[in-house]
């Protein structure tokens, strides 16, 4: 991605008053520019700090029923919606399932599938190229605070659907529908 005129603009203003030494560089500010935030962007965060997890092997199960619970082990819930992740880039593949959480929670449905892939190995791949990004990246993604905020609980599915290849989850029941 290269940077449009407006960032080339406001870069050009940031590092208008460093110069060079002999040291390395030493910043002159006589005028410093004011930062002004043109628009808001998500991106992929790398790390996701909480201890909080929605994940079911970390789960103490407070806010599910028995039954519910029962249900969503045995996979009982009709899957009514599946994104597929495969080929996609890391930072495609956070939008796409920020969105796609949001869409169905806000369309009412409770259970849903994201298949991320297994990370298998690809003939021309180098081998110190880390596999299985997604699959590895995506729980992290669900555990962020804004996701989180719509999903009860979530798992990898037995290997008729996806195995560790894919997330099962269980959607909150929207109350506003």
């Amino acid at each position: 991605m290269f940077p449009d005129e407006k960032d080339m603009q406001f870069w050009l203003e940031t590092v208008r008053g460093i110069i060079p030494t002999p040291y390395g560089m030493i910043s002159y500010i006589s005028n410093p520019a004011k930062i002004v935030i043109h628009d808001h962007h998500h991106f992929a965060a790398k790390q996701d700090f909480s201890t909080y997890s929605k994940a079911f092997e970390d789960l103490n199960f407070g806010g599910i029923d028995k039954t519910t619970l029962k249900k969503f082990k045995q996979e009982e819930f009709r899957i009514e919606a599946v994104l597929d992740l495969h080929g996609r880039r890391e930072d495609d593949a956070f939008e796409r399932v920020e969105d796609f959480i949001t869409r169905c929670y806000g369309e009412g449905k409770r259970c849903v599938v994201i298949v991320t892939g297994k990370g298998g190995m690809h003939q021309q791949d180098d081998i110190f190229v880390p596999r299985g990004v997604l699959k590895k990246q995506v729980p992290q993604w669900l555990n962020l605070p804004r996701i989180r905020a719509m999903i009860l609980i979530f798992k990898n599915p037995s290997e008729k659907l996806g195995g560790t290849g894919a997330l099962y989850i269980l959607l909150k029941r929207n109350r506003e529908l």
